[in-house]
């Protein structure tokens, strides 16, 4: 290998490890975002063997929060799912963002947020809720929590 290939090799090595760094804090940015579903947490409580979980993302740059919601042992069908808020653990609100497509688990999906919804978020003020005919109202609950990047 010539000295000219060397650092040449070496400018490029050098490049692309800088343009990984560059890159990681806009990557750090975003948000973890999780709830924890179970009957317990509704507001008031059902009786319900059911529980799921969700996990997503929050992109503080484009507003845009990302889901999926996995579930297990409903009574039945899921008739309807969405977040709600702000509300904290123990208190209930409107619906804010309401699921499209089908609700069998796994539920995916997205939204673009305001800032004011985005701030909610990441303060703990939604929950989600997946509601069945048995229990119009929901049967399984949780609060988000979102990890500070």
């Amino acid at each position: 290998m010539t000295t000219r290939t060397s650092l040449t090799l070496s400018t490029l090595t050098i490049t692309l490890a800088l343009g990984a760094c560059a890159m990681q804090p806009m990557m750090a940015r975003h948000h973890a975002v999780s709830a924890r579903l179970s009957a317990a947490s509704e507001v008031p409580p059902v009786i319900s063997n059911a529980s799921g979980s969700l996990d997503g993302t929050l992109n503080p740059h484009s507003g845009v929060l990302t889901w999926t919601v996995t579930y297990v042992d409903l009574s039945g069908p899921a008739t309807g799912a969405h977040f709600h808020g702000p509300a904290m653990a123990g208190q209930n609100a409107g619906v804010v963002v309401p699921f499209t497509g089908s609700l069998a688990s796994p539920i995916r999906g997205s939204a673009t947020l305001t800032d004011a919804q985005q701030a909610d978020v990441k303060a703990g003020r939604w929950y989600v809720n997946v509601h069945t005919a048995a229990n119009p109202g929901g049967e399984i609950r949780g609060q988000l929590a979102a990890m500070q990047p």
